[in-house]
């Protein structure tokens, strides 16, 4: 009987060599999900509004709010339990992440023109560096800038210079917002603009950091027909962080009349579409935008308010998109009863299909691996908020574990 044929040895190698460059490419630009937390939310307050402290201030109004009208607030199952975590959460850690706004909230303490925005860029400088100190900052804190456009460009670079020189060193998890990019250029000139400040500040190479404010119909699709964003997160070399959807803008942008501008918007979700592919395995983080409506007034509006915002924040949360923004303190209660709701609600099942994974066990669903790795990531995530507590988890289902199966990198 004949030998049975077999591709030869130079087959492997010739095809190892003709994709070397494709691996290192893929590897390069497609690490993984990044190590460490995301938080669940960014606050943004207006420069000339900021003052060390007020991220307290917003959990102590949030929590008057929730003391006010919480019986409007239905938690769900588990009303209780729910409710008890939100009020802690409230008093102990009410803003995860705090974005100090230099450009559409922000006016100008006092005067006009550019000594006016100096003083406030110094000054706020000064309050982070207060709450850093005392340790009552935020885990996470930024500032943004105003966009690098021609009009506003040299104000936000100067504005940047002036806060780190003020600032010093910056503490962890600070991070540079850049909003409205209509070209893929700008992204490339900040780069360049954050190497020269750390060179001037004294900075480590490459610590500076900064999101991309997707809020313009440019940033999304180029002139040329092309996708924007894939090129965006390649142009920024690592720098990149997240890209954060902005509502109101990318939706005025396209003519939609202001009744009509949502989270939901159909206009909205391709936006968002685009960006979660774009991002998708490169390590940078999606966030959506916000709502304009307040739950502040009587008693029906802030539960109307409420809803709403606990209605929106579960769909992003649905579609992957586990950070929004929040710009009034009365949005926290629900922020976070939305968000812990969605990470205890299927907690049991999370944790059986996990561990079904983990020790090959038949169970009712045959998970792959791409699946543990979410099923990790989503517990992470409700460990990282607080939502729910390593004592809640078996073992060997500690954070080291859960790390190694969603395969976060450093």
């Amino acid at each position: 009987m004949a030998a049975p044929r077999r591709l030869g040895d130079d087959l492997y190698a010739r095809i190892d060599d003709r994709l070397a460059e494709a691996d290192a490419r893929v590897a390069a630009s497609y690490p993984g999900e990044r190590a460490g937390r995301q938080p669940v939310h960014t606050v943004y307050v207006p420069a000339n509004h900021y003052r060390a402290g007020l991220a307290g201030e917003w959990g102590e109004r949030a929590s008057a709010a929730l003391a006010e009208h919480g019986a409007v607030l239905a938690f769900g199952e588990h009303d209780d339990d729910l409710a008890e975590r939100v009020r802690a959460k409230l008093a102990t850690q009410p803003v995860e992440d705090l974005r100090i706004d230099f450009e559409d909230g922000y006016r100008a303490s006092s005067g006009s023109g550019e000594d006016a925005e100096d003083v406030d860029a110094v000054r706020a400088a000064g309050e982070l560096a207060r709450d850093v100190e005392s340790g009552t900052a935020p885990p996470f804190t930024g500032i943004r800038c105003k966009s690098l456009e021609a009009a506003t460009r040299r104000r936000g670079i100067r504005t940047l210079d002036m806060f780190l020189g003020a600032l010093g060193t910056p503490p962890p998890g600070f991070v540079l917002t850049l909003p409205k990019v209509t070209a893929i250029e700008q992204v490339a000139a900040m780069v360049e603009v954050l190497g020269e400040l750390e060179k001037v500040h004294g900075l480590a190479a490459g610590s500076l950091r900064f999101e991309v404010q997707v809020e313009t119909a440019q940033s999304v699709v180029s002139r040329d027909g092309t996708l924007a964003l894939p090129h965006i997160v390649r142009i920024a070399e690592g720098r990149c962080t997240g890209l954060h959807f902005g509502t109101y803008d990318y939706s005025a942008g396209l003519g939609i009349s202001g009744a009509y501008q949502s989270m939901e918007h159909p206009a909205a979700d391709f936006a968002k579409n685009v960006m979660q592919v774009a991002a998708a395995g490169t390590g940078v983080r999606l966030s959506d935008g916000s709502t304009n409506r307040l739950p502040v007034g009587e008693a029906a509006a802030v539960a109307g308010a409420w809803e709403e915002h606990r209605r929106l924040i579960r769909r992003s949360l649905i579609r992957g998109f586990y950070q929004g923004w929040d710009l009034h303190p009365h949005q926290l209660p629900s922020r976070f009863a939305a968000t812990y709701a969605f990470f205890r609600e299927n907690l049991p099942s999370a944790v059986a299909r996990l561990l079904d994974y983990v020790e090959r066990t038949e169970g009712g669903v045959l998970d792959e691996p791409a699946t543990a790795a979410a099923l990790a990531g989503y517990l992470s995530r409700g460990l990282d908020c607080g939502a729910i507590e390593e004592a809640e988890l078996p073992e060997v289902l500690g954070r080291p574990a859960l790390a190694r199966i969603a395969n976060r990198t450093g």
